[in-house]
């Protein structure tokens, strides 16, 4: 594998991408629905404080907004990812483009590690900026910050390209559309097994809460966005929850702890994996 055909490859497709309509429509519409979590945030501030709210208890009411609007955003992170990372190989061994490429001295490792690395690229930052805007525009309405918004916005990203690196890997044997339907589903039940995790660890479900744990290691997206929660958690919300007992783990908007060096360790394996499985199942393709 060649490092400098990897980075032409990366910038070729980072140029593809910003040529396309799609990515100017999601930054609009992220531009928009910022916009509009500000005046209802500022509005929510000014009535709060008109009616004597305790501060305190409306940073906590400000955390859970905040909190919820990356939830909003991993989600559209998660779609965009999707369905832009699942026709970067598909699309061109459909139309034959890719026979052209690799006629060239590039292996096929190469262009899949080099689509991989400008999507990536493109996914991190997307989800940095919106975050940063978001949370931007809540501090400039409300005056909260929260207390750890670089681990918050490093979780987001990387969830982005976890699932852009299943988008891509599929993509090498599927056709776009399957590719980024079965990453959205994985998508789907990776969020849907940790919240049946955490009711089922509520309910003392051992079995149901070994199932969410399983499918957080095979696709590891929601561990990541309980790290994203925890980094905007101030620490008094943790503690007022933690009070709450049992509910507190079937909350799917709480984490009560960062996340464990080890499952960071393995995300990181996991995609270096699934890209590496994704150039293998590629390079075993006919074309």
């Amino acid at each position: 594998m060649s490092p400098r055909l990897v980075l032409v490859i990366a910038g070729l497709t980072i140029r593809e991408i910003t040529r396309r309509r799609i990515l100017w429509v999601l930054a609009l519409l992220s531009v928009i629905s910022v916009a509009l979590v500000g005046w209802g945030v500022d509005r929510l501030v000014a009535i709060s404080r008109e009616q004597g709210i305790d501060e305190f208890e409306l940073q906590l009411g400000l955390s859970q907004i905040l909190i919820l609007i990356a939830f909003m955003f991993s989600f559209v992170l998660a779609m965009s990812a999707a369905f832009l990372a699942a026709p970067a190989i598909a699309s061109d061994v459909e139309t034959g483009t890719v026979l052209a490429m690799v006629a060239r001295p590039m292996h096929r490792a190469d262009l899949v590690v080099g689509r991989w690395l400008g999507l990536a690229l493109i996914v991190a930052v997307y989800g940095v900026a919106s975050g940063l805007l978001a949370i931007g525009v809540v501090r400039l309405v409300s005056g909260y910050s929260p207390p750890s918004t670089q681990i918050a916005l490093v979780f987001l990203a990387f969830q982005g390209v976890v699932v852009l690196t299943a988008a891509l890997a599929l993509g090498t044997r599927l056709p776009a559309i399957a590719a980024g339907a079965v990453t959205v589903v994985l998508f789907g039940l990776g969020w849907f097994t940790g919240v049946l995790g955490g009711v089922a660890s509520a309910f003392g479900a051992d079995q149901l809460k070994g199932v969410g744990e399983a499918f957080r290691v095979l696709f590891p997206t929601d561990g990541l966005w309980r790290g994203v929660i925890y980094g905007l958690e101030p620490p008094a919300a943790v503690i007022a929850t933690r009070a709450s007992g049992r509910a507190a783990a079937s909350n799917p908007f709480f984490a009560d702890a960062p996340l464990p060096a080890v499952f960071t360790i393995w995300c990181v394996v996991w995609v270096v994996g699934v890209l590496a499985l994704g150039a293998w199942l590629f390079r075993r393709r006919e074309l």
